[in-house]
């Protein structure tokens, strides 16, 4: 009977501090929307130094646009990789490449295909919408053999999370340099020479339509992987092999199917993203690579194994990025998000929408 006691109490000892750090987090410095009030602050700290510079309030209306279309982007990147964590628990340094594989795949399809009439008022044809499919394919085909032939064999032997991530790091320059291999280190376009006119927005925006279309498609897939995970078997699958991949494999669910799912749909998003970034800027190898710090800044900052907080994170993450080039030198970008990120992990560690 005394041991009993002595057992409550310690369990009471465990719990009341757990209920008091779970009470902390949902006020105070480390709330949610405290946090959120500090990045908005930041934001707007950009936005007038950016002013003071001389750069004018439409052009950083343009920069924080631009900056929402950047952050759909980096988002349709970072909701990949933060469900191949949740998934796989660890950090997959190689995700980047599959922005880079995917936009190249498009990029020969588009060389192959006679090229169309532009559809709207955006920049290109029904081709690059067929190699975009065919590219999130066969990035996801590889995505899989990549886990068969290295991540598996270390998962079966148990070995530590840190080799996987370092397995990662090491695939992550394997991948590049095939990109180099087979391409080239010289920059590429989907359509050289075609224009790319600007809209006309009220308040004297000018955003290009390609803008407009990366961020809806953006929004589409991050609604549309929410339901997945949340209404099909598969998500709800993938939900408790992130939870507890040894009591659902009890349960009779098919973990190694669930995790060639998981890759599967974060190469294919990873691969559309590469195809937007190359739509709004230019193809090169290394841009998985210099989007690889964005990419984790923002699924950190917006919760790991959170779709909506990867992204809000990134959406932050793109904004800050354009505002701060109005008095900075872009190539500082992924050092800017770098820097919100710290800011976030010291007043909220489990980012701002972590999932319980």
């Amino acid at each position: 009977m005394a041991d009993t006691v002595s057992l409550a109490a310690d369990v009471g000892a465990v719990e009341e501090p757990e209920a008091a750090v779970e009470a902390r987090d949902s006020a105070g410095v480390r709330s949610t929307r405290f946090v959120s009030s500090v990045l908005i602050a930041v934001l707007v700290a950009m936005w007038v130094a950016g002013w003071y510079s001389g750069t004018s309030v439409q052009q950083m209306l343009s920069l924080t646009v631009w900056g929402v279309m950047l952050g759909g982007i980096i988002a349709l990147g970072g909701i990949g990789l933060t469900l191949c964590y949740g998934v796989l628990k660890f950090p997959n340094f190689a995700h980047g490449e599959f922005l880079t594989l995917g936009a190249y795949f498009t990029y020969g399809v588009v060389l192959m295909l006679p090229h169309s009439e532009r559809i709207w008022r955006f920049s290109f044809g029904w081709e690059l919408i067929l190699g975009m499919l065919i590219a999130a394919v066969l990035t996801a085909v590889v995505a899989i053999v990549l886990d068969r032939l290295l991540y598996r064999p270390l998962r079966v032997h148990k070995s530590p999370l840190v080799l996987l991530a370092m397995a990662s790091l090491g695939m992550e320059f394997l991948l590049r340099g095939i990109i180099y291999l087979v391409w080239g280190s010289d920059f590429h376009f989907f359509y050289s020479g075609r224009r790319n006119p600007a809209l006309d927005l009220p308040f004297g925006l000018r955003v290009q339509a390609d803008q407009l279309f990366v961020f809806a498609l953006a929004v589409i897939l991050v609604v549309a992987l929410y339901w997945m995970l949340t209404r099909t078997r598969i998500g709800k699958a993938m939900r408790a092999t992130a939870d507890n991949p040894d009591l659902a494999q009890v349960r009779g669910i098919n973990t190694e199917q669930v995790i060639a799912w998981a890759w599967a749909i974060g190469a294919a998003m990873a691969a559309v993203g590469g195809v937007m970034y190359g739509l709004a800027s230019q193809l090169r190898p290394d841009m998985g690579f210099v989007l690889l710090l964005p990419l984790f800044a923002a699924v950190i900052m917006g919760g790991i194994g959170s779709a909506w907080g990867a992204l809000v994170g990134s959406i932050i993450i793109g904004i800050a990025m354009q505002l701060t080039s109005a008095f900075l030198n872009p190539a500082y970008g992924p050092a800017v998000a770098f820097v919100l990120m710290v800011l976030v992990l010291l007043m909220r560690p489990q980012g701002l929408f972590a999932q319980n």
